[in-house]
């Protein structure tokens, strides 16, 4: 079977899934395909997944039917929320995304951070073709206010939530670090290689945190955020990477001793503090 006729299918079934009908006008506008192709894909979507849809007359559209089984996809709410999140960020038009119908939403936005497309391309192009370049970059450092040109060969990219970063080894300061990609103000001349990504153990290895609710909680409080954080016995298990360890933890609240925080806002907490801690050194990042 082709993949663009898989595709469909899949396409057909999200539609009845999260929509509950489809007609031969949502293939043709998606995918372009003509009318016949159209009313093919339909056919042979019953035919693959007999008593799945039945043909309302009224509203001349094929309707999920009750008792729907579910045959070319394994439904994610995420999958459709992060659709759904696209659309209303803008990130995508809504034609371009599989919902029919958007329902009303809204993102919590954040400042959209400046990312030259040019430092993007030319850093994918170092990661790809692992080079080097050189990058006049804007560091935090009190040692270094204004910016400075400084020689990086990157073989990563990270996201804390907020901001893109590239994972690289640094060769001013001889170690691998995080370049946030707007505070990359210009690229320059492509260079033999620095130590290599397979040698950056803080990406490469991964530590355990392990998080629960909040302690002042009520048991039931502590049941339904298990649930929400898809805790197995009352605890959870996150593998995260040790150079993105710091990020994560501050985007849960976790930096500092959560327990001593409102469990009405904290509602989770580290339950391997002290491990924690020592992996956060561990990465060169202090509490």
């Amino acid at each position: 079977m082709r993949w663009g006729v898989e595709q469909r299918l899949e396409f057909i079934e999200f539609r009845l899934f999260w929509e509950g009908a489809i007609n031969r006008a949502d293939l043709t506008e998606f995918f372009g395909v003509s009318v016949p192709q159209a009313s093919k894909d339909l056919t042979l979507y019953q035919e693959r997944a007999p008593g799945n849809m039945e043909y309302d007359k009224r509203s001349k559209r094929y309707v999920a039917a009750k008792r729907f089984t579910l045959r070319f996809m394994d439904p994610d709410p995420y999958a459709y929320l992060s659709q759904l999140r696209s659309v209303t960020e803008g990130a995508i038009p809504p034609g371009e995304s599989w919902l029919a119908t958007l329902p009303a939403a809204d993102v919590a936005m954040t400042p959209r951070r400046d990312i030259s497309i040019e430092v993007l391309r030319r850093t994918l192009d170092a990661v790809r073709e692992r080079t080097s370049i050189e990058v006049f970059y804007q560091s935090m450092n009190s040692r270094r206010p204004d910016p400075t040109w400084r020689r990086i060969t990157p073989h990563a990219f990270g996201f804390d939530g907020f901001r893109w970063h590239t994972r690289a080894f640094c060769h001013l300061e001889e170690r691998f670090k995080d370049f946030l990609l707007p505070r990359i103000l210009e690229v320059r001349n492509e260079g033999e290689p620095g130590v290599g990504g397979e040698q950056d153990w803080l990406w490469n290895n991964y530590f355990d945190v392990i998080i629960g609710p909040h302690p002042e909680l009520t048991e039931s409080q502590k049941k339904v955020v298990a649930k929400d954080y898809g805790f197995e016995q009352g605890n959870g298990h996150m593998s995260v990477r040790y150079a993105m360890l710091f990020y994560v933890l501050k985007r849960l609240g976790l930096l500092g001793d959560a327990s001593k925080l409102s469990a009405r806002t904290q509602h989770i907490v580290t339950i391997n503090r002290k491990e924690t801690e020592a992996a956060l050194e561990k990465a060169e990042f202090q509490l």
